[in-house]
């Protein structure tokens, strides 16, 4: 009989482990659970600002402009480095980038804590953002390492998805419950007992991975890939503020541009940051196409139903965050129980059948009446979404991870989260902006004379406009800018029937050869 110890590789070892070995054990189990505090703790730290940030804007004189920049900063850098990251930990080892990074994470948490200016904040905040650019693509890398069985890897990384997933959806709810009690830099601190158990417990539970050769990081493919992915997703992101402007537009392409050379250059190389032949395979390609593609959906989805908790049923950021916790259920159901089904149903047809439900969740919002405050209805649907994003952030998470040799897995591990970052961005821009067309045509045609310039030029603009001038708006029309966001939100979920029903088709049509973990083809 087995020990749990005789699971797992000695943490000094740093060749990987076949498929033909042992299956993990309790240790590798237990592993897994603490890479889970990180995964959390990034997560918690791209939404735990959302009630922070009026207190530590008046705190800090900070400007309108300074506010987004604190809030943006964190995730726009771990966007733009997760590649570079996954390559790094390829080479140097991925439990020590792990370690360092959590470290680094640790400092920056208290440098953000006690930030005295805007500037020191955002700095602060992309420090932290290099730091978390190093934890996600080493969590997964790792656990694609500890877990070599197909089945049991699935159902890991499908833990792993999850806890990212919940970790933003308790954000709201964390931030809250700490302003209630201390100030705004107590959201920063609850980083420090998670980087505490992590590098206390890491050196005998996570297993090293580095290959018996380390080749050289190139660094000119890092600048790269980061002058390709920084403007492409800060584009989308003022696109999704501002509109379609010039300046929107010309990021994008300057990052489409680099991204060609970033290519050019991969192809050229003995050994490529990314190693562009794993897109030979169908199962990489697919699962990075539905990883991107469900994104999208979720992303504006995700922005707009929030908007519609706080903005048109008027409830408290607190208790938004909610109404937000059966989504986050059933998604953490949905990662646990997507990959056990593809055990036994090809993993294509799961992954189908998950976006089929997400397209009866959109449907759903895109019938929502106007004039309607139907927080179970809305809440139920994004529950429906989440099923969706659950079962192929499992499943296609794994297969991309699984299409990688073990080498090369810290690569794709963040290929899967840089596409998944892109989707999110993607998605608030392009459902943002359908559903701000939408309402301006609606309310302007509405529009009464007489008002002031101001309340005019608010109330045109959105919702969140209308709100803050409620007081000056003749009766009735706060209602009407309601409806129209309502209206708004109707055609951007109708658009994402269209697209996600086309991407299941085509989940269950290419990835169609892909057996059953638990089986055979």
């Amino acid at each position: 009989m087995t020990t749990p110890v005789d699971h797992i590789l000695p943490p000094e070892h740093s060749e990987p482990r076949t498929a033909g070995q042992r299956p993990a054990g309790t240790r590798e189990w237990i592993g897994l659970g603490l890479l889970a505090l990180p995964t959390i703790l990034l997560g918690l730290d791209l939404t735990l600002l959302h009630l922070a940030l009026p207190a530590l804007a008046v705190d800090l004189r900070a400007t309108s402009v300074q506010s987004l920049w604190i809030v943006d900063i964190y995730g726009l850098v771990i966007a733009g480095l997760l590649i570079t990251m996954g390559a790094l930990g390829d080479r140097i080892g991925r439990r020590r980038l792990l370690m360092i990074g959590a470290a680094g994470f640790g400092a920056a948490s208290v440098m953000a804590a006690y930030a005295p200016t805007p500037a020191a904040l955002i700095a602060a905040r992309a420090l932290l953002g290099i730091a978390g650019a190093t934890l996600m693509p080493s969590t997964l890398a790792l656990i694609s390492n500890m877990f070599v069985r197909r089945e049991q890897r699935a159902l890991a990384i499908g833990v792993w998805a999850t806890m990212f997933a919940l970790g933003m959806a308790a954000g709201p709810l964390v931030g809250g419950l700490l302003l209630e009690r201390y100030w705004w830099g107590a959201a920063f601190l609850v980083a420090l007992p998670v980087v505490a158990v992590l590098l206390l417990a890491a050196p005998s539970l996570i297993p090293e991975y580095r290959p018996a050769r380390a080749s050289r990081l190139d660094l000119h493919s890092a600048v790269l890939s980061l002058l390709a992915l920084l403007p492409v997703i800060y584009g989308f992101k003022h696109m999704a503020r501002y509109g379609a402007g010039t300046g929107a537009l010309l990021a994008i392409l300057s990052g489409v541009f680099f991204a060609r050379l970033f290519v050019r250059r991969q192809r050229r190389l003995p050994d490529p940051l990314i190693d562009l032949s794993l897109f030979d395979s169908r199962a990489f390609r697919m699962a990075l196409l539905v990883l991107l593609g469900g994104l999208v959906g979720v992303g504006g989805t995700m922005l707009l139903v929030t908007q519609y908790l706080q903005l048109v049923v008027g409830l408290s950021p607190s208790a938004a965050g909610a109404w937000m916790a059966p989504p986050a259920l059933a998604m953490l159901v949905a990662g646990i129980v997507a990959p056990l089904l593809a055990r036994t149903v090809r993993p294509g047809r799961v992954m189908a059948g998950g976006l089929a439900v997400s397209v009866v969740g959109y449907a759903m919002l895109a019938l929502l009446a106007r004039g309607a405050h139907d927080v179970v209805q809305v809440s139920a649907a994004f529950s429906l979404v989440y099923l969706g994003l659950g079962t192929i952030a499992s499943l296609g998470t794994d297969l991309v991870v699984g299409a990688a040799p073990p080498e090369k897995a810290g690569a794709a591990s963040a290929m899967s989260e840089t596409v998944q970052e892109l989707g999110i961005a993607i998605g608030i821009a392009v459902l943002g902006s359908v559903t701000t067309a939408v309402y301006r045509r609606e309310i302007g045609a509405g529009m009464p004379q007489g008002l002031a310039d101001e309340v005019r030029q608010a109330l045109a603009d959105s919702l969140a406009g209308a709100n803050a001038f409620a007081h000056a708006l003749p009766d009735g029309l706060l209602a009407q800018a309601q409806d129209a966001f309502i209206a708004g939100l109707n055609a951007a979920a109708g658009a994402s029937v269209v697209g996600i029903a086309l991407l299941a088709a085509l989940a269950a049509w290419k990835l169609q050869d892909i057996g059953a973990a638990g089986g055979r083809d």
